[in-house]
């Protein structure tokens, strides 16, 4: 009976026994295969690895080594040997150039981003309607490609204070001279103690009384050859003509013999006269009567009553020419320079915003249209709120751009003006290597610079992000 029932349980447990080896065959290439894919990924891991590693080295040694360097930096002295905590950051808000830095910095992230932005988004939606778009945007663009360092002397020449060197001030100057006119002769003078006295506005006054019926001879030196006009004539035969009753003549010339000889304070034969000045009869203090000289530099008053008066040659005949707009002075030199960093940024900031204009849905703008909206309406109320985001990518790169501007800054402002001229970007290299030689300092003012950007460039990054999503 035991025996019976030992033989007819045998065949099943000798199954089992079988089943599990099948199993046990069955798992280990499964386990082989999990093994295998592990090695290939660790593989691929390590791999990759080494493809970036180049890449991490070089940002190891060129972002995450200096700016460690500079803020362990930032909290020793001068020398780099003595531990002094804070104080150069105490040092840096207590600094007057500093304090002008951080303004001008302000000053350029609150103007350039917002400019350059509106100049992009209006050229940009001006560009779809011209018939040459992709020409005018790449005459729009070319200037991204010159370096900061050309542009700066570029812009330096262009805001040249002399009208010879700089183009802007020869455009002013021409619109002035064009609309106001300049002085006649801006180099001439009296001679002391010839009849003539200069005020205190920088007119000249006869020192005698006349009277009408007199000729008076107004003598001046001085007048360069080329402040003569060319139809300027012999004042001899004017200076010899008498004056009518109720009449006072006179005449103004250039007291001067070309070759030498003549008499001083007569007019001589050769002495020319100087025409297109104006004279002025003065009595008690008021202009009673103007008249401006002829080419032989004749001149005369009609109707004057009896008296004495007083001829005067006002101010404005010598006043010095104009020269111009003190663009790179201590008042306009951060405009300036601002403007050269426009005419390279603008083409940058338009390519975006068309990108994102030519994304825009069009179904949307016919059926504006088709409502009965204007152009500007369909602009102000459909392609500004769609572009939302784009005009925020370009702002906050502009942004993260103007604040580290330098080499502008640098090349554009002249040496007496660079301290009003200064951003931070400036400022630091100028207190580390331009003189200061306080690199304690510099590396306080570079960790500030980097904390000012990092919410910029944070906040560019999460857009970026949320976008791809």
């Amino acid at each position: 009976m035991t025996a019976t029932l030992v033989k007819e349980t045998s065949p099943p447990a000798a199954a089992g026994a079988g089943r599990g080896r099948r199993l046990r065959r069955r798992g280990r290439p499964a386990a082989a295969g999990a093994g295998r894919g592990r090695r290939l990924r660790r593989r691929g891991r390590i791999v990759a690895l080494l493809f970036v590693l180049p890449a991490l080295l070089l940002l190891g040694a060129l972002v995450v080594y200096p700016v460690l360097f500079s803020v362990g930096r930032s909290f020793f002295d001068a020398s780099g040997t003595q531990f002094v905590g804070g104080d150069n950051y105490t040092e840096m808000f207590r600094d007057p150039a500093t304090l002008k830095a951080v303004r001008n910095t302000a000053i350029w992230v609150v103007v350039a981003p917002t400019l350059l932005t509106g100049l992009g988004l209006i050229l940009a939606v001006l560009v779809e309607k011209v018939r040459w778009a992709t020409a005018f945007k790449l005459l729009l663009f070319m200037p991204m490609a010159v370096s900061f360092l050309a542009a700066g002397i570029i812009f330096r020449l262009a805001y040249d204070e002399d009208p010879d060197k700089g183009v802007l001030n020869a455009a002013v100057v021409g619109v002035h001279d064009a609309v106001q006119g300049t002085s006649s002769y801006p180099t001439a003078r009296a001679r002391d103690g010839e009849g003539m006295a200069k005020a205190a506005d920088g007119a000249y006054r006869t020192t005698a009384g006349v009277s009408p019926g007199d000729t008076v001879a107004l003598g001046l030196v001085g007048v360069l050859p080329g402040d003569v006009p060319d139809g300027a004539e012999p004042a001899y035969a004017a200076a010899g003509q008498q004056a009518a009753t109720g009449e006072l003549r006179g005449v103004v010339y250039l007291d001067f013999t070309p070759g030498g000889g003549g008499e001083q304070g007569r007019v001589d034969r050769q002495e020319s006269g100087l025409p297109e000045m104006t004279v002025e009869a003065v009595r008690d203090g008021k202009t009673v009567g103007t008249a401006t000289t002829a080419s032989d530099g004749s001149f005369r008053f009609e109707g004057l009553a009896e008296g004495s008066y007083t001829v005067q040659l006002p101010a404005s005949n010598f006043a010095p020419p104009y020269d111009g707009v003190s663009w790179l002075g201590p008042a306009l030199v951060t405009p300036a320079i601002i403007g050269a960093y426009l005419w390279i940024w603008t083409g940058f900031a338009m390519v975006l915003i068309g990108a994102g204009l030519a994304t825009l849905p069009r179904d949307a703008l016919e059926a504006a249209r088709m409502d009965g909206a204007n152009e500007w309406q369909i602009f102000r109320k459909i392609t500004v709120p769609l572009l939302g985001p784009v005009l925020t990518v370009v702002f906050v790169t502009l942004v993260i751009n103007v604040m580290k501007v330098f080499d502008l800054v640098y090349i554009i402002a002249p040496g007496p003006v660079q301290e009003d001229a200064t951003v931070l970007a400036t400022q630091m290299w100028l207190v580390s290597f331009g003189g200061g030689n306080d690199q304690g300092l510099g590396s306080a003012l570079g960790v500030l610079l980097l904390l000012l950007v990092i919410p910029a460039m944070v906040f560019n990054v999460r857009r970026f992000r949320r976008s791809q999503r």
